[in-house]
């Protein structure tokens, strides 16, 4: 089966910009998006401003990557904590979040098999969250939040 999937640990606002938030914790994000943005293609247009960390990196199961977007963040802990209050204090929309997306399916995915002998290829469909994660988003007031899509292909009966 093909499995894409990676993880990040994001802040958001509708007022505070990336920018802002950047500044404010000492530490640049991997990516951000702009609240109301304009896109040369056809997708949404972001409704809150966004500061994010993320694990792209293939091969790792989820906790493997959240484990990896954890380590860098865990010195900032305190830090993400209290900017994390002021903007649910400002807007109760805005807070923090750990996102898990994941791609059954997808064609142009890494080919995983869960067969496979021990060490040979990691089995990517189990993961779970330690001790250490869950202080972390305790700490900081995150949600976990996990999508999966299944991008297998809807082929119409003749």
């Amino acid at each position: 089966m093909h499995v894409s999937q990676y993880a990040y640990f994001a802040l958001f606002s509708r007022s505070t910009s990336a920018t802002e938030m950047a500044a404010i914790l000492g530490l640049e994000p991997d990516e951000t998006t702009v609240r109301g943005s304009r896109r040369t293609e056809p997708k949404a247009i972001p409704v809150q401003h966004c500061w994010k960390i993320v694990c792209r990196d293939p091969g790792l199961r989820v906790d493997e990557q959240v484990a990896r977007i954890i380590e860098r963040l865990t010195p900032h802990t305190a830090a993400i904590a209290a900017l994390a209050r002021r903007l649910h204090t400002e807007d109760e929309e805005s807070g923090t979040v750990v996102e898990v997306v994941r791609y059954f399916n997808d064609q142009e995915a890494e080919q995983h098999d869960r067969s496979a002998a021990v060490g040979e290829a990691p089995n990517l469909f189990g993961w779970h969250l330690d001790r250490e994660v869950l202080n972390f988003l305790l700490a900081t007031g995150a949600v976990l939040d996990v999508d999966e899509y299944d991008m297998t292909p809807d082929y119409a009966e003749d």
